[in-house]
């Protein structure tokens, strides 16, 4: 018999009505006359209680309910008595599916976040990580709705590549061959003609370049797939194994790409309000007390447009008011991310996209601006987060992009295919990339992007 969802029985309460309810027991308490066990089945931040009268279980099978066991209940629903919750179930009967010894990692104490990424495999039983991980659901549902309604084609790139689109070099190479035993050619050097694509390859960072293809033939696109980057990073914001969406879209400028950022991430953050409110309200009274109310402010106010020089030049006006950051502030620096948050959370108390940056800091293939010195690119700045998104108009001139990969020293052999499609029927197109782990934290209030992933892979770090 397939049992009823407990969110079912919570959302649409039958009194009086039969049900077989399974799950995990959370706790267990019991007084002389009756025991109260509290299951939780995932389906929601809920536990039912299940209310067993003295003598109704035999006592063998009683003890065997313990924190962690699976149990099977078939009882009655009826109005709860007790406080903290509206219905639970009479027990006639329990049987055992998985008994749980008295090892089970999470019992009904404080656990650290570092203790339970120990136990990755057994966290999204608890409460906190249960709720997390139906939002990330919900968040991953909104997004292809979104795209979806507007006529975008979800568009699948590669996850192995030969080419490095963000140029950092910082990628996990992928190979068959053995590497006690390296081939090597004449010059001394690893043979790649024996591994099996014949060159090297490596995880991709990003699905861009390969989206701007599709854009140019199937007009909107998106994507939304894992990437990958070795950086020896240990902070609360990176991993190295992650999801990205990446929306390309032919015919837009940068105007029209800030436009769609900002609607995109309104939307997320409603649907997140919509559909996850349960959710939201236990993170916001165990995690951030100020979660729901910065979620309200997020898809209630305009985004600030500013441009890059007119950042720096707020920046260094507080640095002459007495401002400390960690990091200089001049123009022509990479915000960190304390200045990116000191726009968004002192300065204009409001997310900013920031435009317009010094084309030393940015990637090869945005847009140049007139004055020859910045590129038509735009980040994304929430509060507690810093950079969510970062896009630009893409740049759609083939010698100005040629000349751009000579200055660089972008090997040409990976870029021929790229070029291409500046070669035949060139247009004006843009896009962007959205970290969806960074959303998940705003959306969570989480502190830190290794629990808002199911299995987080950091340096030195790849179990389960």
């Amino acid at each position: 018999m397939v049992p009823q969802r407990i969110s079912s029985m919570f959302a649409n309460p039958e009194i009086g009505k039969q049900v077989v309810v399974k799950g995990w027991v959370r706790t267990r308490r019991d007084s002389k006359q009756v025991s109260f066990v509290a299951l939780n089945d995932g389906s929601t931040v809920n536990n039912m209680q299940i209310v067993v009268d003295a003598g109704k279980v035999s006592e063998d099978v009683m003890k065997r309910i313990t924190t962690g066991a699976c149990l099977s209940v078939k009882g009655q629903l009826v109005a709860s008595q007790g406080k903290g919750q509206t219905v639970e179930v009479q027990a006639e009967s329990i049987e055992i599916l998985g008994d749980a010894d008295a090892t089970f990692p999470l019992q009904k104490k404080g656990h650290t976040w570092e203790y339970l990424r120990e136990v990755a495999h057994l966290r999204p039983r608890a409460t906190t990580f249960g709720a997390v991980f139906r939002i990330r659901n919900q968040m991953a549902f909104a997004i292809h709705k979104f795209f979806h309604d507007k006529g975008f084609v979800y568009f699948h790139t590669p996850l192995i590549t030969g080419s490095d689109c963000e140029g950092a070099g910082q990628m996990f190479q992928v190979t068959t061959l053995d590497l006690q035993n390296l081939p090597k050619n004449e010059e001394g050097k690893v043979d790649y003609t024996q591994d099996f694509f014949g060159v090297p390859t490596s995880l991709t960072v990003s699905g861009q370049l390969e989206g701007e293809l599709a854009a140019t033939a199937l007009g909107q696109i998106y994507t939304f797939g894992p990437t990958f980057r070795a950086e020896r990073s240990n902070t609360p914001r990176h991993l190295a194994e992650f999801w990205m969406i990446e929306p390309e879209m032919a015919f837009y400028d940068i105007v029209d790409n800030m436009d769609l950022a900002e609607e995109f991430i309104k939307f997320c953050v409603q649907w997140a309000l919509d559909h996850c409110m349960e959710d939201l309200e236990f993170l916001n009274k165990m995690i951030d007390k100020e979660l729901i109310e910065s979620l309200k402010f997020v898809t209630s106010h305009d985004f600030v447009r500013l441009p890059y020089t007119e950042g720096i030049k707020i920046l260094e006006e507080a640095v002459a008011k007495g401002r400390k950051f960690e990091f200089p502030v001049f123009w022509g620096c990479d915000l960190a991310s304390e200045h990116e948050r000191y726009l968004v959370e002192e300065h204009f108390k409001k997310p900013v996209i920031l435009t317009d940056y010094p084309k030393e800091i940015k990637a090869f293939y945005m847009k140049q601006n007139e004055d020859g010195k910045t590129v038509r690119a735009m980040d994304v700045l929430f509060p507690r987060i810093g950079e969510i998104i970062g896009g630009s108009e893409r740049e759609a001139d083939y010698g100005k992009l040629m000349q751009r990969i000579e200055e660089l020293n972008i090997p040409m052999k990976d870029m021929w295919w790229y070029l291409d499609t500046r070669k035949y029927g060139s247009c004006p197109h843009s896009g962007f990339g959205l970290g969806f782990e960074r959303l998940i934290l705003f959306v969570t209030g989480m502190a830190n992007i290794r629990d808002v992933i199911p299995f987080p892979r950091t340096p030195g770090h790849a179990e389960f």
